[in-house]
């Protein structure tokens, strides 16, 4: 009878963790997670990106399950291409957080993803994308922004750091929405209680899966609550400080396949039985064996 499986649910972010810097898979990545699900765990990416520009992240990874996009608001199922379950930023509300931003430091410039699995990343004059290779169409005004329903909002300041910014936007606006990092030059507003926790536990409850056999691997602050969701939290090398200070273990940067290095120790290749030993070659068991100490499982949705 093959060993229970340590972990059943692998959550992973995409930037900084999975991915390389040029946006690719490495071939060990790919192997490692074909092995995992040899073994029988489940894959679920768990990203700040919204699902029309996760779809052919998607696809060459082979997924055909659940993902989940927009930092938590949305569940994708990339099998029917449709989202089972979004929420979206209201947009007065959103328009009203910027004011009360930019009366706090001056002129911010500003982004949004729209909701749906064909909706659009819009910029506006000033505002410059932290990825190149992400499509997005640039708008006259930031009028225009707020056409169609959005599931978040992208902030750059042309002086603050990613850090200031999100402090003093987390003050500025309270409750209005929540604040969050993701990535270098990417301080995002998303509706108000709504982390990457959310969508994960929605995602994992459809199917059949719950926190104490999940482990999450990430790299930002956004992870946070993912983290605090999950069984155990790995945490990138190349990790904001904020997420290595509550990660249960770190492994190597995104560039040197930190993800398939801990998935290589939890589901190794099969190899040769090994050969039989008397009860006297086997070491002793260790005594004061450290257990740790069970997480409490956070409500899926917190207050801003």
């Amino acid at each position: 009878m093959p060993a229970p499986l340590a972990y059943s649910l692998i959550a992973t972010d995409l930037d900084g963790t999975l991915l390389r810097g040029d946006d690719t898979f490495s071939d060990r990545s790919h192997a490692a997670l074909a092995r995992a699900a040899e073994a029988g765990a489940r894959h679920l990416v768990v990203t700040g990106r919204p699902a029309p520009r996760v779809r052919p992240l998607l696809a060459e990874l082979g997924s055909t399950g659940l993902a989940v996009c927009g930092q938590g608001a949305q569940v994708y199922d990339a099998g029917t291409d449709r989202l089972l379950w979004s929420v979206t930023l209201d947009r007065e509300l959103a328009e009203t957080a910027l004011g009360k931003i930019e009366a706090e430091v001056g002129e911010v410039f500003a982004a949004v993803d729209q909701d749906g699995v064909d909706g659009l990343t819009l910029i506006e004059p000033g505002y410059l994308m932290p990825h190149p290779t992400l499509p997005a169409v640039r708008v006259d005004r930031r009028e225009e922004l707020w056409r169609a329903p959005i599931s978040k909002v992208l902030l750059r300041h042309p002086g603050l750091t990613d850090d200031e910014l999100a402090a003093t936007a987390r003050g500025a606006i309270g409750s209005l929405a929540t604040v969050t990092r993701s990535g270098p030059g990417t301080v995002e507003l998303q509706p108000c209680g709504i982390t990457k926790a959310t969508g994960l536990a929605l995602a994992a409850e459809h199917l059949g899966l719950g926190p104490d056999r999940t482990i999450a691997f990430g790299d930002m602050p956004n992870d946070i609550p993912m983290f605090d969701w999950a069984a155990h939290g790995v945490a990138m090398a190349n990790a904001h400080p904020e997420l290595k200070a509550v990660a249960d273990e770190i492994t190597l940067s995104n560039e040197d396949d930190g993800v398939a290095a801990v998935l290589e120790r939890l589901f190794p290749t099969p190899g040769p039985a090994p050969e039989p030993r008397s009860a006297r070659e086997y070491p002793a068991a260790p005594r004061n064996l450290s257990v740790p100490k069970p997480r409490s499982e956070p409500q899926p949705r917190p207050a801003c």
